[in-house]
């Protein structure tokens, strides 16, 4: 097997596993009693929000647990527009489909979005942030790195807009933390979310970083946990295996960083010079993801090269695995300028800490024959070839 899909989910870390496997069976207590064993574990879920704090470099206050980045968008956006008297947010055209289709809905309700335009590579201009503000503007939403092309927005400068605005910044960041830095304080933002099974953790659990003194709702009611701001019974195994995963990420982030991207470099340069009529999608270099690669290849559709992969237990991504089974080109990939053929052919490898260089020699290996063969069943590349 060859997994190059983790960007949409990566393998659990052994020290998140080890971490978690008491509390499967062993150590159960709800933390929301009074006895002994449930204030052990409310311990255990407050010594893992200062392990998120510190990772971001956050105040341990500031950190509260959800179910993963969904929720955390979802907070974070009609948190504070339930508090806020304008009814403007402005966002990007390449959100992740957790922001993106919030907005949609809540066009229905009211509200207003701009959604902000990016170049070639993906990236938004700060310019654009500060023409797009209006009196009315509650909330900016941008995300710190894109989930199907890696491109790593300047949230740094988009923040010193907002902070002379006094509007609210929140970035989805959750392609981010884990794999490059993210320091809340130097990237300005007021909310942050994260989620776990990005960076080896467990499905299902992630936070919502909220900067004191930012107005914000809560979005679910009920009990008192999370200082009364999230309803829900803690979901303690999840929690303390994010707190694992993110400690191992944070240490082999150095060396996993420059691992990655060399690894990433060189597949990219191999398919584009060993299989003709490619093209990479986004930028390159220190502005990118330093484990994602996004290619589209002329006349072919990418579904059916990867149905031709799978079979050669070869597993990678169209884009985003929100959007699986969708028949439209990922709106990302159009935000950037690509044709509707360039959209539909694009494949997204994307490399984590299991993956070795023998994987890109297997892939390739696959690859160029399974392209080709796609190719000569094509008649868009039939009319090319007669040209």
């Amino acid at each position: 097997m060859i997994y190059l899909d983790n960007a949409a989910t990566t393998p659990l870390h052994p020290s998140a596993r080890a971490a978690m496997l008491p509390h499967l069976c062993e150590v159960y207590a709800n933390p929301s009693g009074v006895y002994s064993p449930a204030r052990q574990m409310r311990n255990v879920v407050d010594q893992i929000r200062q392990t998120v704090a510190a990772g971001i470099d956050a105040n341990p206050t500031e950190i509260y647990f959800t179910s993963g980045g969904t929720e955390a968008n979802n907070w974070a956006v009609q948190g504070v527009l339930d508090v806020s008297q304008g009814k403007h947010i402005i966002t990007s055209a390449i959100e992740h489909h957790a922001i993106y289709n919030l907005c949609e809905h809540l066009k229905t309700k009211g509200c207003e979005i701009t959604y902000l335009p990016v170049d070639a590579q993906g990236f938004v201009s700060p310019q654009a942030v500060e023409d797009a503000i209006r009196p009315d503007t509650c909330l900016v939403s941008i995300m710190l790195a894109n989930n199907e092309v890696g491109t790593i927005l300047p949230l740094a400068q988009i923040s010193e807009i907002t902070k002379k605005c006094g509007i609210p910044l929140h970035t989805d960041a959750v392609q981010a933390v884990g794999h490059i830095p993210v320091n809340v304080n130097e990237l300005g933002v007021d909310l942050l979310s994260l989620s776990a099974h990005k960076f080896y953790g467990p499905k299902g659990v992630g936070a919502l970083y909220i900067r004191k003194g930012t107005k914000i709702a809560s979005v679910m009611y009920g009990g008192m946990q999370e200082r009364g701001r999230r309803a829900g019974t803690e979901n303690v195994m999840g929690i303390v295996g994010m707190g694992a995963a993110l400690t191992a990420s944070l240490e082999e982030m150095p060396r996993e960083y420059a691992r990655l991207s060399a690894m990433r470099d060189r597949l990219i340069n191999e398919i584009l010079t060993q299989i003709p009529h490619t093209q990479v999608n986004g930028p390159t270099g220190d502005t990118r993801l330093p484990g994602n690669v996004n290619i589209s290849f002329r006349f072919i559709e990418g579904e059916s090269l990867l149905l031709h992969l799978d079979m050669q237990k070869c597993y990678a991504s169209t884009g985003s695995a929100c959007s699986s089974g969708a028949l439209d080109p990922s709106h990302v990939l159009m935000s950037l300028g690509l044709c509707h053929e360039l959209a539909n052919g694009a494949i997204r490898f994307s490399l984590g800490r299991e993956n070795t260089n023998d994987d890109i020699d297997k892939l390739m290996a696959i690859l160029r024959p399974t392209v080709q063969k796609l190719r000569d069943l094509s008649p868009l590349y039939d009319d090319y070839i007669r040209r």
